[in-house]
């Protein structure tokens, strides 16, 4: 019996059960289902932070106090001022520093608040990190000097607080005090569902004296290409050892935050996508099951197909299409349903998703590999059955 045929006669069986085959098919199409949707999340979020890292700029250094993991508590910064001007008069003109502070606190203006990322920085801050004025100015050098209560708004914090004006000139309160508003940063987007565009910046002296404290939390410099990367970050270690000891801070590249955080988030989909293949191999010992009841309805038949010249692998052959069909069909729904629902999820939530290629190819091969798997044992077992006793079964 050829290949073609045997195909025409499984799914023939499967049409002439479709209830069965349904619900048989659930489990592989749940699995699928599930192995794509969460890939799909997992992705999305490593597209998400990957893009947020980027938009900072290029070619940037951050100097964190402690040893830089993911997951462990950050370290109390060390850092002041002080530290940020060494490493400018050590790099000099070859690249560009700023400090940062950062706390949340509520921004009141008239009748509007609104709770804001606050951030104290220096006065280069908006061109080493790719953070762009849409109207008015950034801090100058002396606005830092005096600590100056002047604040620049991000798009959202400014049409927020002021719904229909140009802030531009106006008094924000922050933690009691009153700063007037000199500027408004471009649109710059969200990141894992968090809006930079709520952030409020401050001279980050006037920061310091808001929040009580010389810290400086990070310490980010701008070199002038991706050439120089390792030897600015060996002077900046250089000039901080000297100041701080060796372990007490952490020079890091873009490059290096990606790769740590692609490693994480590759790990984090991997292990999503074993969780939702268990259901799969659950659909499976669910097809296994089916096609086992299907050996035993169908004995007399395979007995008479056998009688008229069937050879064993033809009806092992058959019963294993079915398994495969059945499976596959089951991985094409899953499929649609998973990259149906991960648009939802994407338009619809803050959860970012992206449907790739090789992540509906892989659910799909491991449908069908599941189908092989656990349709060979009902496929052997009906290959196997002796034609005269086959015909004697009731």
């Amino acid at each position: 019996m050829s290949t073609a045929e045997a195909m025409r006669i499984a799914l023939t069986a499967i049409v002439a059960n479709r209830l069965r085959a349904a619900l048989t098919v659930l489990g592989v199409v749940i699995g699928v289902m599930s192995v794509v949707l969460l890939v799909a999340i997992g992705n999305g979020a490593r597209e998400e932070v990957t893009a947020g890292v980027e938009g900072l700029g290029s070619n940037l250094l951050i100097v964190v106090p402690g040893s830089f993991e993911f997951g462990s508590a950050p370290s109390r910064s060390r850092f002041t001022l002080d530290d940020a001007e060494r490493i400018e008069r050590q790099l000099g003109p070859r690249a560009q520093v700023s400090g940062t502070l950062a706390s949340g606190e509520l921004v009141r203006s008239g009748d509007s608040d609104s709770f804001a990322s606050v951030l104290g920085v220096s006065a280069q801050y908006d061109e080493v990190v790719n953070r762009p004025i849409a109207r008015g100015d950034f801090f100058s050098e002396s606005d830092i000097l005096v600590g100056r209560r002047v604040a620049v708004l991000g798009s959202a914090a400014g049409e927020g607080l002021f719904p229909g004006t140009d802030p531009i000139g106006e008094s924000v309160t922050v933690g009691g005090l009153r700063f007037r508003v000199v500027g408004v940063l471009e649109e710059q987007g969200a990141t894992l569902g968090v809006s930079r565009d709520t952030e409020v910046l401050m001279p980050i002296t006037a920061a310091q004296r808001l929040f009580g404290t010389r810290r400086v939390d990070t310490i980010v410099v701008k070199a002038p290409g991706a050439e120089v990367l390792d030897e600015l970050s060996a002077e900046i270690d250089a000039v901080l050892s000297a100041r701080f000891g060796p372990g007490e801070f952490t020079v890091l590249t873009q490059d290096q935050i990606l790769g740590v955080v692609g490693d994480l988030l590759g790990t984090l989909t991997l292990v999503l996508a074993a969780i939702a293949g268990i259901s799969l191999l659950v659909g499976g010992v669910g097809v296994s099951n089916i096609m086992l009841v299907s050996v035993q309805e169908r004995t007399r038949e395979i007995g008479l197909r056998k009688a008229l010249g069937a050879r064993t692998r033809d009806v092992t052959l058959q019963f294993l299409l079915e398994a495969v069909v059945l499976c596959g069909l089951g991985g094409l729904v899953g499929i649609g349903l998973g990259v149906g629902l991960a648009m939802l999820a994407e338009r619809l939530t803050p959860l970012p998703a992206t449907v790739t290629g090789w992540s509906v190819a892989l659910a799909f091969g491991v449908s069908v590999a599941i189908g092989i798997a656990f349709g060979v044992f009902p496929a052997r077992r009906a290959g196997r059955l002796d034609p005269v006793v086959a015909l004697r079964y009731e």
